[in-house]
């Protein structure tokens, strides 16, 4: 939006060194300058970090925006030394000291994308959706759809995976809804992807039906695994980051939630199927359970439950 309303503006985006590959080659972008999450682990961390704000001091930015409101963005987006420095009005960690305007969440539940979005509107640019959100890596596309996903006519991306050990749906609820479609609809596929940590996982959820299972968990860059999401018809997952590129890239998506509330950051455009227990603790936003029962939010969410509103999501593309 920023690049249709300045057409003459370049856009530069400081992004964790791990993530480039998901904006390279964004003919929007005209640079990206990578940093290492971890660089106050090291001397060789820090020296890197100097380096990054020296060059990025060096563009002269005319406008900064912070989407994160986190001490390390903010502190970053002040040592730019952009004319004007603008982020999300979230005091957990000061951040909003650091800019020169801030932007309030319109109310408790408005959607993490509609704040982010209302930034541009508190600066006069105006919502325009005539864009691609993530363009299609053609060549990537055609790998992915030829060497894993020919045997079946439709597919399902799994992604059983998630940082927050409160956001992992039980591996045994996702095999249970592997036998329940299947049991259904035979011509279905299962393609289950995540990182290396999540190999181990993968291959468990994949035994529930081998047939018509696929673990590419630690074998997909990350192009590759939005390729995945693309070239699938529907994506099951927890609350994690491929659920918001599924949603960005118009999949149908099914998604559980446990200690987080959709109404802020569930699928954009498909809160109503992320599903969520009833528990009085939902949302806790907490990494570890402290209720008597572990995860109870999360197994309160049936698979019979969730192989219903599978079905009924392909009813609706039919």
């Amino acid at each position: 939006m920023l690049k249709i309303h300045f057409p003459d503006a370049e856009v530069h985006w400081w992004l964790a060194d791990g993530l480039t590959s998901l904006l390279e080659g964004d003919r929007d972008i005209a640079r990206i300058i990578p940093f290492r999450r971890d660089f106050f682990r090291s001397i060789q961390g820090w020296e890197g970090c100097f380096r990054s704000i020296h060059r990025i001091r060096g563009f002269g930015f005319d406008l900064v925006f912070d989407l994160q409101a986190l001490a390390r963005s903010a502190v970053i987006a002040w040592l730019a030394n952009g004319r004007r420095t603008i982020g999300l009005e979230d005091w957990r960690e000061g951040a909003p000291a650091f800019y020169d305007k801030t932007v309030p969440r319109p109310s408790p539940h408005t959607h993490a994308v509609d704040w982010y979005l209302e930034v541009l509107r508190v600066n006069g640019v105006p919502m325009n959706w005539n864009f691609e959100w993530i363009p299609e890596r053609c060549e990537i596309s055609r790998r992915v759809r030829s060497e894993w996903f020919l045997r079946r006519k439709r597919w399902i991306v799994l992604h059983p995976g998630a940082r927050w050990p409160t956001k992992r749906w039980p591996a045994d609820y996702y095999r249970e809804v592997i036998k329940g479609v299947t049991g259904r609809d035979n011509s279905l596929g299962f393609a289950v992807i995540g990182g290396a940590m999540d190999v181990e996982l993968g291959d468990y959820i994949c035994m529930a039906a081998p047939d018509a299972c696929i673990n590419l968990a630690g074998r997909t860059s990350i192009p590759e695994m939005i390729e995945c999401i693309r070239a699938a018809d529907l994506m099951l997952t927890n609350d994690t980051g491929p659920m918001h590129v599924a949603s960005a890239l118009s999949k149908p998506v099914v998604a559980m939630f446990g200690p987080t509330d959709p109404r802020r950051t569930g699928p954009y455009g498909q809160i109503g199927n992320a599903l969520s227990g009833d528990e009085p603790c939902h949302p806790c936003f907490k990494r570890r359970c402290t209720h008597n029962e572990k995860l109870k939010c999360m197994k309160s969410i049936p698979p019979s439950l969730v192989t219903e509103v599978i079905f009924r999501r392909f009813s609706a593309l039919e």
